[in-house]
């Protein structure tokens, strides 16, 4: 009954139109109401522990730090470089979209931030170039869902939170998983660009590589210090987006000198109005997770799923189209702060690894937000480039097929995630 009440109330609500938000706060409500233990004080009680949390810190500093490096010319040597090593292949600017992606998704942590960066200054020379405009936009998107799997990663900041789980595992579990799927655009794209006559730009000599690697050393400079940080014990992931913030900062106003001190009230703003969407959202979402657990909803989900209990595979393959069906309607935080509290103890006590279990999650709501019908960063890449929604998802599709046949070979070897992670940990 109370599994049903929780989905009824939630996605009733979210059906009306009703903000997720105010939605998840309904549904804890609607809990607490049927179980005799409404109680206003609790309400707030949750909320303000949940936002008041040192890991959640690490949110609003790498967003301040993806308004800053984008702002300040961090960003456009990343795509520079990445243009003299790979642009002068057949269909180079493909393979320079998804090699910015991956050094991108290294400093901003964000599918949503990636998407806008990469349509603003990469999609406009595709398309000038000769490129089909769809196809191009779909590399853009399904590229920038990359951000959200290599650390530093908010999608994995939020899912640590929400678990209690060691975000810095969760952070180095991402990265192989993440150049996987880079590599798998990177067949998708050669197979896509060998059948249009694209213009092929000159390759780049080696000293213009060489003054792009210069130019670009303080910006590459930045994934470095947090991996080693964190690999070593360092420093913690909020420790590491503070210096993320602090450093995108000096280098911008002090190295490359594209920014100002004067600009950086309202970067920083920015970034206060998008932490606070954010932070409500976990908010929020504490109401039914602390009465997801007082209800023992995770317990009910295991009777209800027995028969599959004892094939872990088959677990993980049910629970990622769950995941994929919400994802399709839903951003990736409310997914996990809806889905996560209740999954992982599922799938733990099923004997999967809650870690690569996190990883799966992640891989799998990142996919979500290029999955019409609605597709996050499909609307993002859509408002940038002034795209035409039903040709993006035409163009994105190959793309999305490779990402999904990723997920489905990490699905069936679980090895593919958890033997690198456990070297990167050290463990």
């Amino acid at each position: 009954m109370t599994v049903l009440l929780f989905g009824a109330s939630l996605l009733g609500f979210l059906a009306i139109g009703t903000p997720i938000a105010y939605a998840l706060i309904i549904s804890g409500i609607a809990l607490m109401w049927q179980m005799g233990l409404f109680d206003g004080q609790i309400i707030a009680q949750n909320m303000i522990n949940a936002a008041n949390s040192f890991p959640m810190l690490a949110i609003p500093l790498f967003i301040l730090a993806g308004e800053v490096m984008n702002a300040g010319g961090l960003s456009k040597r990343i795509i520079k470089l990445a243009q003299t090593l790979v642009g002068h292949r057949k269909g180079g600017l493909g393979y320079v979209v998804i090699f910015a992606g991956v050094l991108l998704s290294s400093l901003s942590g964000s599918a949503l931030a990636d998407a806008a960066s990469l349509t603003a200054l990469l999609l406009p020379m595709m398309i000038s170039a000769g490129y089909r405009q769809g196809t191009s936009a779909g590399l853009v998107a399904s590229a920038s869902i990359i951000g959200p799997i290599i650390p530093p990663s908010i999608g994995f900041i939020v899912f640590g939170v929400a678990t209690n789980l060691s975000i810095s595992k969760l952070f180095l579990a991402g990265i192989v998983p993440g150049i996987i799927i880079a590599l798998a655009l990177c067949i998708a794209w050669s197979i896509v660009a060998y059948r249009d006559d694209l213009e092929v730009s000159a390759r780049a000599s080696w000293s213009e590589r060489g003054k792009a690697l210069v130019d670009g050393f303080w910006a590459l400079m930045l994934p470095v210090i947090i991996l080693v940080g964190l690999r070593f014990g360092i420093m913690t992931p909020t420790e590491a987006a503070a210096v993320a913030a602090v450093y995108s900062v000096f280098v911008s106003c002090v190295v490359y000198r594209e920014l100002s001190l004067s600009h950086l009230s309202d970067l920083a703003f920015n970034a206060a109005k998008t932490s606070a969407a954010v932070m409500f959202l976990v908010a929020a979402a504490a109401i039914p997770a602390w009465m997801i657990s007082i209800a023992d909803i995770p317990d009910q989900i295991i009777s209800l799923i027995e028969p599959v209990m004892d094939h872990p595979k088959l677990l993980v393959a049910v629970v990622v189209l769950l995941i994929l069906l919400i994802g399709t309607a839903m951003d990736l935080t409310p997914t996990i702060l809806l889905l996560a509290p209740i999954l992982v103890p599922v799938v733990t006590n099923a004997g999967v690894d809650p870690i690569y279990f996190g990883v799966i999650f992640m891989i799998t709501g990142a996919v979500g937000l290029i999955t019409p019908p609605v597709g996050t960063v499909l609307n993002v890449v859509c408002s940038v480039g002034k795209l035409d929604f039903t040709a993006l998802t035409r163009g994105v599709t190959p793309f999305l097929i490779a990402e999904l046949l990723v997920l489905a070979l990490i699905v069936m070897i679980p090895e593919i995630v958890q033997v690198p992670a456990t070297w990167l940990s050290g463990k």
